[in-house]
C-alpha cells in the first residue's frame, strides 16, 4: 500500500505555534506531496491568518469548530483529511528536517498501524523548557517512557508526536473524550482491536511546552488522576511503575520522620539520587542552570503525579466513584 500522509494539528489560541510549526513543515526533506489539516478548538484567538499565510507553499486545509477537546478536534480532522495515513502533533512543536523521510523509512520497514516518537529539546528552547523535557524523557525520571526506551514493541504513543492508519482510525473510531488520557486509551484500544504499534525512535519532534511551573504541576497532576482510569478501563495495562512518583513522595516523609529517631540512611537515598540527576542533566544539557532547574522539575513532576495518582486511586479504586462524576476537568463533553 502507498502511504500517502496528513498531518493532523488542533489548535487552541495559539497561531504564534502554529506560525513557527508551519515554517518547520516548509523545510521538510520529502519529496512526495503531504497534506496539512488545521483544526481550530473554539479559539478566540485564531490562527487563520496565519494558515493563510502558508496556503501558496503547503497543501494546507483549515477548519473552524466549537470548542470540544483535542481529541474531538483530531477525530474531526481525520475525518476531513484525503490522506490514508494520519501524523497528528500538538501545535507546539517543530519538525526536524528529516521527520517526515524518518516516518517513511519506519513505516516502509515495518508497516504498523500505529506509530509513536519522541520529542527532544530544541537550541532555542528556555532553560524551563528543557528542563521540563529533560524530566519528561530522561530514564532517570520516567524511565524513558515518553520515547526513550528500546523496546518498541506495542509502543503507547503520545500524541504530540504520533502516526495512526485511516483503517486504524475508522476501526477505533479515533481518541475519546477524555483529556490527557486520550492518546494511551486509544493506544490500548487499538492493541485489543489487533492493531500493531511501534516506537520509531528517529522520527523526532522538538516539544516547545509554553508552560511554567505552575502549568507543570497542573498537568503531572492531571496525569496522575488520568492513570487509574485508564488502568479501570484497561486492567491488563496497570505496572507497578505508575507507583513509583507516589512511593517516591511517600519514601520522602519516612526519611524526614526518621530523622527524629537518628535514622538518616533515606535521606542519603534521596541525596544521591538528587545528585546523579543534577549531574546528568548538566552534562545532558551543559548547563549548571539547567540542572538544579532539572531538580526543581523532577519535584514537582513526583509530587504533581503522585498526589493525583493517590487522589485518582482512593476515589475510582477503592471507593468506586463513577470518574466523569468525580472528576469532571478531566473529561470533554
Amino acid at each position: 500500500m502507498k502511504l500517502s500522509y496528513s498531518f493532523i494539528i488542533p489548535v487552541f489560541n495559539r497561531p504564534q505555534e502554529i506560525d513557527e510549526l508551519l515554517q518547520s513543515m516548509q523545510k521538510l526533506n520529502f519529496t512526495s506531496e503531504f497534506e496539512i489539516v488545521i483544526v481550530e478548538d473554539g479559539s478566540t484567538l485564531s490562527s487563520k491568518s496565519v494558515v493563510d499565510e502558508f496556503k501558496n507553499s503547503l497543501n494546507i486545509s483549515y477548519y473552524f469548530k466549537e470548542n470540544s477537546g483535542p481529541g474531538d478536534s483530531r477525530n474531526f480532522g481525520m475525518s476531513k483529511a484525503k490522506g490514508n495515513y494520519f501524523l497528528i502533533l500538538d501545535s507546539d512543536v517543530i519538525l526536524p528536517q528529516d521527520y517526515l523521510l524518518e516516518v517513511d523509512r519506519g513505516l516502509s520497514a515495518n508497516y504498523t498501524d500505529c506509530f509513536g516518537g519522541p520529542d527532544a529539546a530544541h537550541d532555542s528552547f528556555t532553560d524551563i523548557q528543557k528542563a521540563i523535557n529533560y524530566v519528561m524523557t530522561s530514564f532517570i525520571t520516567t524511565g524513558g517512557i515518553r520515547g526513550n526506551k528500546t523496546s518498541t514493541i506495542n509502543f503507547e504513543p503520545r500524541s504530540f508526536n504520533m502516526g495512526l492508519s485511516k483503517t486504524a482510525f475508522l476501526a477505533s473510531k479515533g481518541f475519546g473524550k477524555i483529556h490527557p488520557g486520550e492518546d494511551p486509551d486509544l493506544s490500548l484500544r487499538l492493541l485489543k482491536l489487533g492493531f500493531k504499534s511501534q516506537l520509531l525512535e528517529k522520527a523526532k519532534v522538538f516539544h516547545k511546552r509554553r508552560i511554567n511551573w505552575h502549568k507543570f504541576y497542573i498537568q503531572v497532576n492531571k496525569f496522575g488522576k488520568v492513570r487509574p482510569i485508564l488502568t479501570k478501563w484497561h486492567p491488563t495495562s496497570a505496572k507497578l511503575t505508575f507507583w513509583f512518583p507516589l512511593l517516591f513522595c511517600l519514601g520522602f516523609l519516612l526519611g524526614l520522620i526518621g530523622v527524629f529517631f537518628n535514622f538518616y540512611f533515606l535521606l542519603y537515598c534521596y541525596f544521591g539520587y538528587t545528585l546523579v540527576l543534577f549531574i546528568h542533566s548538566t552534562i545532558i544539557n551543559k548547563s549548571i542552570k539547567i540542572g538544579f532547574y532539572s531538580v526543581l522539575a523532577m519535584c514537582i513532576q513526583f509530587y504533581g503525579y503522585g498526589t493525583g495518582f493517590a487522589v485518582s486511586k482512593l476515589y475510582i479504586g477503592l471507593m468506586k466513584r463513577q470518574e466523569q462524576q468525580q472528576f469532571p476537568n478531566l473529561f470533554f463533553k
